[in-house]
């Protein structure tokens, strides 16, 4: 985050909510970079997020190919649905027993735009199904595709990428219910497409 200080971007990350530590954490959130991933680590770091990755990531990116494959989240390939389900579900299992904290990015792929791309409900549904005392945790990011736009160089000058935490909602009632108030809670907060 702080290399990216140097083309004159800025990080501000938003909570108006009281995140309890003794229980799990969804965080559910559109993904607009690479970029999203280490500002989501470094506040939320007293959650100990784990991540619902692609599997591509597990290699040849400094510290985030070790994070990833070292530090308990789960690399998922997404042209074997039946198995990427099972990983975020072992995930789902691992976050409840340890009161720790999943990421999950339900888009699929990044937005190149900033435009939210329509949520793949499967794998948060797993989440959602297997931590049932989990707290969600909607947050809607801003302007992170800005560093991107020109693909990986050169990288955009004087981003201003912003992490809002909407209001955080209980895993209860229909799943299919709670996923659209969910992604409706994440796309409200996405200005930086207008």
């Amino acid at each position: 985050m702080r290399c990216t200080n140097i083309l004159g971007t800025t990080y501000k990350f938003t909570n108006n909510y009281h995140l309890p530590a003794n229980r799990p954490l969804i965080i559910v959130t559109n993904h607009q970079s690479m970029y999203d991933i280490p500002p989501l680590i470094w506040y939320m770091r007293k959650h100990h997020p784990k991540f619902v990755s692609k599997k591509e990531l597990g290699k040849g990116i400094p510290s985030v190919s070790f994070n990833l494959v070292h530090g308990g989240s789960v690399l998922i390939d997404r042209n074997d649905g039946k198995s990427a389900i099972m990983e975020i579900g072992k995930l789902g299992s691992y976050i409840e027993k340890n009161n720790r904290s999943a990421v999950i990015f339900p888009e699929g792929t990044r937005s190149r735009d900033g435009h939210p791309k329509p949520f793949k409900p499967m794998g948060l549904k797993m989440l959602l199904k297997k931590a049932p005392s989990a707290l969600i945790v909607p947050v809607s990011i801003n302007n992170s595709w800005k560093l991107v736009r020109f693909g990986q160089f050169p990288m955009g000058l004087g981003a201003k990428v912003s992490f809002d935490v909407q209001q955080p909602i209980e895993n209860k009632g229909d799943l299919d219910e709670l996923i659209v108030r969910i992604e409706s809670s994440v796309t409200n907060g996405v200005t930086s497409f207008k």
